[in-house]
Order: C-alpha cells, then structure tokens, then sequence
C-alpha cells in the first residue's frame, strides 16, 4: 500500500485529536514520567505481578543449573507476545457475549474491558482485575513445576511472563495516563493504542508494540481510510441492535 502524503497523515491526525477532544473534554497537563510511576505503584496489579516476578527471580537463582534453554524460552516470548497480545485482546478482551440457553457466556475481563472503552480515562479500569490475577499468578507457578521438563526452565518461564506482563500494565497504563510522549518509539506505542479507543475499536489492537501483530493480522490500516467508529465507547453496541 502506498503511504499516504505527509499532508493527508497531518490532517488524519487533527482528526483524531479532535475525536479525542470530543470524547473526553479538557485534559489536565502533562505529568512527569516519575509522577505518572507513583501513581502506577498505588494500584494493587503491579504489586501482585511485581511479587510473583521477584519470587521467580530469587527461586531461579537459587536453582541454578543453567541450560541454553533458559536463553531461549525468553527470547522466544518476547518474540511472540505483539501475537499473544493481539489474540488475547480480540479474542477475550472484545468477546461478545453470548447466550447458551438460559446462561449468558460473559467474563469479568470482556465487561472490564466494555467498561474501559466507555471510560478510558478511568485509570482503575486499565488493569488487568486484581480477580483475575488471583488464579492467574498461582496458575503460572504451577505450570513452571508440573508443564516443564526441569524447574529451572519452569521458572524461567515464570520470571519472563510475569517481566512481560508488568511491561505491559506499565505501558497500558502509561498510554491512558496523562504522560506526553517523548522518544519517537513511546509516541508510535500511544498514537497506535489512542487510534483503538478514539477512532475504531475493529483496529489497533496491540498495545505494547505501534503495530507490529496488526500489521501480520490485517488491523493496522491507513489512519485516513477508516472511519471514527459511533461503537469505539460501546463495544458490540451494534451487534446487540441488529
């Protein structure tokens, strides 16, 4: 696809920035990278992966018995995660919900992310629920002793989840926040994740990389092709219409 003129990419962006003007009103000023870091550390998810990773840490130093493998694993996840990002925000976060015959098929995780769509100035709703995260953690500390061949390896897998998920809650927060970009790869991250909650909520749906699964997946196109979605505050709106 030919990319579009720099004047055509000026005016897409006026654009949304009056979309998000529009949707959220008068923002207050900036913050420090170091003001929006304490106000991140209040909230109880960063703790309770912070405290699963450090127990990782110390458990893996403690085991030794180091291997090639150990190298690997984490590259591998790195490598990997825009992927697991983008089907876990398409496939769990924007599931639609449905009916089984009397039993309505929903999650907390699909009704906290409806409900941070509608307000995302709502700094609570941008974390992973702490609910969630109570069976989650546990469930990566079983699967490091039970799904993996040695429990250096285990944790390792521990150590690196758990360091990629608090990056993520770091960044996602960081984009909601009222932090200004800075650095030229920290303001493609947020125009890319500021593009899902105020333009079209069917695109962008990586949040710690600008783009990168999108591009692969076929949800990353010209800002000036779509159109401002009416549903970007009330996902499956239309759906619940039809």
């Amino acid at each position: 696809m030919t990319r579009p003129s720099p004047e055509v990419e000026r005016l897409a962006a006026q654009r949304l920035a009056a979309d998000e003007q529009r949707i959220t009103g008068t923002r207050r000023a900036s913050v420090s990278l170091g003001q929006a870091w304490r106000a991140f550390v209040r909230h109880p998810s960063p703790w309770m992966i912070a405290t699963t990773l450090m127990f990782g840490m110390v458990a893996r130093l403690l085991v030794g018995h180091w291997r090639w493998t150990d190298a690997v694993l984490p590259l591998a996840l790195v490598a990997a995660f825009p992927v697991i990002e983008w089907v876990i925000h398409v496939c769990v976060l924007h599931w639609r919900p449905r009916r089984l015959g009397p039993v309505e098929l929903d999650t907390l995780l699909a009704r906290k992310h409806r409900a941070h769509h509608a307000d995302p100035r709502d700094i609570p709703l941008v974390f992973i629920p702490w609910q969630v995260l109570a069976w989650l953690l546990p469930t990566y500390l079983a699967l490091a002793f039970w799904a993996f061949p040695r429990d250096g390896l285990g944790l390792t897998f521990v150590v690196a989840v758990t360091g990629l998920g608090f990056a993520y809650e770091w960044t996602h927060y960081l984009v909601h926040s009222d932090y200004r970009p800075r650095s030229k790869t920290y303001r493609a991250v947020w125009r890319n994740h500021r593009l899902h909650h105020y333009k079209n909520e069917h695109y962008w749906f990586t949040v710690t990389t600008a783009g990168t699964a999108d591009r692969i997946l076929g949800t990353y196109p010209e800002i000036a092709d779509v159109e401002t979605s009416p549903t970007v505050r009330a996902l499956h709106a239309a759906e619940s219409s039809a």
